[in-house]
């Protein structure tokens, strides 16, 4: 009975230990959110703080209005959607590789993908091989650099090893290839690792902005992640540059939180989705059999 209630106890303190961190993540948010839609009154005489007051949606209008916005918009979906893409797949096939032992050259294979996970390609040379490759100024700069990482290799070969080897001799026995058990068994039964590792790529990918400053020169090409630094950050008139006379009914502070919040709102309903399968590639290796 002592027991029961200790850990009960535990689990209250536990629960409340975490509740406050979560505040702590969500508080800002939704002080953004607040600033965003309160009058220009409140706003500018930094008055509000979790609620709004005056409801005002001018801001919306102005952000949803902005062609530029929607522009830098795109670009990010796309490197978003095609770098994770590739992602996988080249993580997933070396990871599978390495993960059979009738490999060759397996071992010195995995020995030079550890060394990438510890060195890091200087920015210098990294730039020199991006203009050599012609990639400098377009898209694909900010697609194949990320395009595979040793973090990714490591855990999917992981994953692939702990799978049943019966399941992959049955398949050999039926005449299956190595890229049949590859594609029609390892990738089906890895669901939840792939989802994992696809949001962390993803976020990352949403996220990242210094790459874009260095490759990318056509305004065009520049991701969301860009454009919101030079909205917020550098604060150098842009955003009356760019959004010119329909702001009048808010102001900068208020277009600065409504912004962030239309950049950040997509990765994060990306979430709810993927949450099932991440709770689960997140405790891959925390059982043994």
């Amino acid at each position: 009975m002592v027991t029961n209630k200790k850990d009960s106890l535990f689990q209250w303190i536990n629960g409340l230990v975490l509740l406050g961190f979560s505040l702590t993540m969500i508080a800002p948010v939704l002080h953004l959110a607040a600033v965003s839609l309160s009058s220009p009154v409140y706003a500018q005489a930094k008055l509000v703080y979790l609620l709004p007051k005056g409801l005002n949606l001018d801001v919306y209008r102005t952000i949803l209005g902005m062609s530029q916005i929607w522009r830098s918009m795109a670009v990010t979906i796309l490197i978003t959607l095609a770098g994770t893409f590739t992602y996988i797949f080249l993580t997933s096939t070396i990871a599978y590789g390495l993960s059979r032992s009738q490999s060759p050259f397996r071992g010195l294979i995995l020995k030079a993908i550890l060394v990438t996970f510890v060195f890091n390609i200087p920015l210098i040379p990294n730039y020199l091989w991006i203009r050599t490759l012609g990639m400098e100024n377009t898209l694909w700069a900010l697609i194949i650099p990320s395009a595979l990482g040793a973090f990714g290799v490591i855990i999917m070969k992981t994953f692939f090893q702990g799978l049943s080897s019966e399941v992959f001799d049955s398949a050999k026995i039926d005449g299956c290839s190595e890229f049949g058990i590859y594609l029609r068994i390892a990738m089906p039964l890895s669901t939840a690792v792939i989802a994992t590792l696809s949001l962390f790529h993803a976020v990352g990918v949403w996220n990242s902005y210094f790459y874009a400053i260095i490759f990318i020169r056509d305004p065009s090409l520049f991701p969301l992640q860009v454009l919101l630094r030079r909205l917020v950050v550098e604060d150098n008139g842009s955003i009356s540059t760019i959004i010119g006379d329909a702001a009048t009914q808010s102001t900068p502070e208020m277009m600065k939180a409504g912004i962030i919040l239309f950049a950040t709102l997509p990765i994060i309903l990306v979430y709810p989705f993927l949450q099932k399968y991440f709770v689960k590639g997140a405790m891959l290796g925390s059982l043994k059999e």
